[in-house]
């Protein structure tokens, strides 16, 4: 269960930014408002989620799905380009991501 709210948590992160933009600095009221909403959503679900797996991989997760996914989204949808330096930035935080699974999040 705490992957599934990890997983909704990101979800609900990736509307949000998605959607920065369409706030025009959060001058428009309901791209404002649908952002707010998502991120707070994201903050609900990821810390419903940190009760059943450690802080540091419920974070290191969330946030590097998420950089990659916005990435790909940015490219996608909003014209964003994918540079190497994009490519391997995202590789480095999965590389990291996956290193601290492997290994439980302890120091060996």
């Amino acid at each position: 269960m705490p992957y599934v709210l990890l997983l909704l948590a990101i979800a609900t992160e990736l509307v949000g930014t998605s959607l920065m933009k369409a706030t025009d600095g959060f001058t428009r009221l309901w791209p404002t408002v649908v952002v707010l909403v998502s991120y707070v959503l994201s903050f609900v679900f990821l810390a419903q989620a940190v009760k059943g797996m450690q802080v540091g991989i419920a974070y290191a997760i969330w946030s590097a799905v998420g950089t990659a996914a916005i990435v790909v989204i940015g490219a996608a949808f909003l014209g964003e380009p994918v540079t190497l330096a994009k490519v391997a930035g995202i590789a480095l935080i999965i590389a990291g991501v996956v290193t601290l699974n492997l290994t439980g999040g302890e120091a060996h």
